[in-house]
């Protein structure tokens, strides 16, 4: 006989994310695709299931996806990865550890930075002969003029989470945000909520709602930029075929709610929807083969190992549009499990 969930059992959680989502969409100017840096994933192994992460997540990447699920960690991890994009125009770098405080309740820690290498400032090369600030046919770029300046977006990420019992979890995030454009920069501040559900036992089930009451990024100008909230739910299930062989599908929702109009699957005014999906099959817990398919149409393949402490990940994304050469990223993370007794959970 198969349990039902009972929507009066939880609204206690699902009430409150909602009126969290209405109270922040109201007030202050939105500033679409602020965050956009955020939403590019982490871990090559999430990367090969299309960025599906929500309820799958269960290490040190939880921390990005959804917080409450680094309550599943037994042991200390730390995982890394550089991952040069469209052509190495873009760098993205990732670290982050988890360690669990006691039986219940973990902390973890994410760094994240997206470079945007050279840029030349212009802004001060022009040679204006006759002063009108308009671009004339005998006005001229003076190369020597031209300076070299860089873009780079950061978050440093907080994250902890508590179990509340063996099938309820819990976590959040406080994030501190830095962006830098040449000379100009501003800081932001952040704070993201998760919780997952083991509804039965091979099936989770998760929600994060990221930017919680938005996200502000002020700038030294005096300008200011808000994040929008946006939801992510996502399952997961875990499907032993035999004693050696495992698959396990996910699948996470991602509601925004700034108005994206064609640039997302469905757009209903208030609120747009897109999917990502995966699956991933496992060989005596050691081996991995993964296959996904993105929020932005986008599909992916990975692999993985399982060596004693060291996880090992590849992955490999083809990138919409006809691009030669630009089009492809790859992406290896290593994750490093301190597994040992005196590291353990509650020991």
């Amino acid at each position: 006989m198969v349990k039902r969930i009972s929507f009066k059992a939880y609204r206690w959680l699902i009430i409150p994310l909602l009126l969290l989502v209405v109270t922040s969409l109201q007030a202050q100017r939105n500033a679409k695709y602020a965050g956009e840096f955020l939403s590019l994933g982490v871990g090559a192994r999430y990367s090969g299931l299309g960025g599906a992460g929500v309820a799958i997540s269960n290490d040190v990447t939880a921390g990005y996806f959804n917080p409450s699920n680094l309550s599943t960690l037994k042991f200390p991890q730390i995982s890394v990865f550089h991952e040069p994009r469209f052509a190495g125009l873009f760098n993205y770098d990732y670290a982050a550890g988890a360690l669990p405080i006691d039986e219940k309740q973990t902390a973890g820690l994410t760094i994240l930075r997206f470079g945007y290498g050279e840029i030349k400032d212009t802004r001060n090369a022009l040679i204006d002969r006759n002063g009108n600030g308009i671009i004339d046919e005998e006005d001229r770029v003076d190369p020597n003029r031209i300076r070299i300046g860089s873009a780079a977006d950061w978050a440093f990420v907080g994250s902890y989470a508590r179990a509340i019992n063996k099938k309820l979890s819990v976590g959040g995030n406080v994030k501190l945000l830095y962006r830098a454009i040449l000379a100009t920069s501003a800081w932001g501040f952040g704070i993201d909520i998760g919780a997952s559900y083991k509804a039965r036992d091979h099936l989770t089930l998760g929600v994060t709602l990221y930017d919680a009451t938005k996200s502000l990024l002020a700038w030294e100008t005096g300008h200011q930029e808000f994040i929008v909230p946006s939801l992510r739910l996502g399952a997961a299930y875990n499907l032993d075929i035999t004693d050696d062989h495992s698959v396990r599908p996910t699948l996470d929702g991602i509601y925004r709610f700034e108005g994206r109009e064609e640039a997302t699957t469905v757009d209903a005014g208030l609120f747009s929807l897109d999917i990502a999906a995966g699956i991933e099959y496992g060989y005596k817990n050691k081996v991995f083969a993964r296959g996904g398919y993105s929020e932005l149409g986008q599909l992916s393949l990975g692999a993985g190992v399982k060596l004693p402490k060291l996880n090992i990940d590849y992955s490999f994304t083809q990138e919409n549009g006809n691009l030669d050469n630009i089009g492809v990223t790859h992406r290896v993370s290593l994750m490093l499990t301190l597994e040992e007794d005196k590291f353990l959970r509650g020991s």
